[in-house]
């Protein structure tokens, strides 16, 4: 068995740069050795930065680089299920970057096209892979606040003036991927399933668009059996949230506005009882979640283990996303 995969990367997004390459370098299990980009002059610093052997001018070349054992697709939400499709047809294990699609028929697609391919394919929701997150959902597990019974979550944020005027911005170009409930929105359902261990009967949401058509600001609510209930809340236009809380018959769990992404520095969260105001602090040390993330992903490509995150999950994030972007746009509940 192989001690470390190959990782070739798709795009010199920021993401990559500043995330998931300096991920795989420190990583124990994995080399970056290509990376493939439409302007290659521009990623000169992280080539060098990252000593990458192998730069291609084009992603077809990378995918025909067999000394290429896996991918990571860092591209605009679009261009997911085309180039991930590729890429597995081309025998290459696939990570792709959140969300996985643009709705769930392309994810559906795309996770036959990984079973065809007899390939790995998972989205990189880094924020399962923390330690934190790991301990909040096993304190949720064993019962530390009883039943669970309302997650509200948010992420926003508030994008700079320049770049509504930028009409490259993909998070505001409708044909592309963009609005602000796959931005950062599938953040807030992912967790609100993951804790709860359950899908959603029904959501409800509203949202404001701009002029493009694309959602800029929206808040919704997911509906479980069991009395369970989620809310939150996803913008390009408000000041940071990033955080989420569950409560349940017998107590909460806080955290701070870093839930999703902590970097590397300690890592707190809180848990009050039932009548109390306020609560206990835990904290966890700083980790790399996504190093954690790629690690886990290269051990499951090498046999190591089973993923931990499953292209069902995936595809089932997918089906509530468009639930709730077909309850904004028509005002009425979706059930399922």
């Amino acid at each position: 068995m192989a001690e470390a995969v190959k990782w070739g990367v798709m795009g010199n997004a920021t993401i990559a740069r500043k995330c998931v390459i300096p991920a795989i370098r420190k990583s124990g299990n994995g080399d970056i050795i290509a990376l493939a980009t439409r302007a290659p002059a521009q990623a000169e610093q992280v080539v060098a930065d990252n000593r990458i052997a192998y730069v291609y001018d084009s992603y077809e070349a990378l995918l025909l680089d067999p000394r290429v054992d896996l991918v990571y697709i860092p591209l605009p939400n679009h261009l997911h299920h085309s180039w991930a499709i590729k890429a597995l047809k081309a025998g290459k294990h696939v990570l792709c970057e959140k969300p996985l699609a643009c709705n769930a028929a392309e994810a559906r697609e795309m996770a036959a096209a990984a079973k065809d391919a007899g390939r790995l394919l998972m989205e990189a929701f880094m924020y399962r892979f923390h330690p934190r997150s790991r301990r909040i959902k096993q304190l949720v597990a064993e019962g530390a606040i009883g039943t669970p019974r309302l997650v509200k979550s948010a992420f926003c944020f508030r994008m700079a003036d320049s770049e509504w005027n930028d009409p490259p911005n993909v998070r505001l170009n409708s044909e592309m991927g963009g609005g602000a409930l796959l931005d950062v929105g599938c953040y807030s359902v992912s967790v609100a399933r993951w804790l709860f261990g359950a899908e959603p009967s029904q959501v409800q949401a509203q949202a404001q668009y701009d002029p493009g058509g694309v959602d800029v600001h929206m808040v919704g609510s997911l509906g479980f059996s069991g009395n369970g209930l989620a809310s939150f809340e996803a913008s390009f236009i408000t000041a940071l949230q990033q955080t989420y809380c569950i409560a349940g018959s017998d107590g909460v769990i806080e955290l701070p506005h870093n839930a999703f992404v902590p970097w590397e520095n300690e890592a707190v969260f809180y848990v009050r009882g039932r009548d109390q105001e306020t609560g206990q602090k835990h904290s966890v040390p700083g980790a790399d979640e996504y190093q954690l993330m790629v690690e886990h992903f290269a051990d499951a490509v090498m046999g190591r283990t089973e993923l931990r995150f499953s292209i069902a999950d995936s595809i089932e994030n997918m089906r509530v996303l468009d639930a709730l972007a077909r309850a904004a746009k028509t005002g009425t509940a979706v059930k399922f």
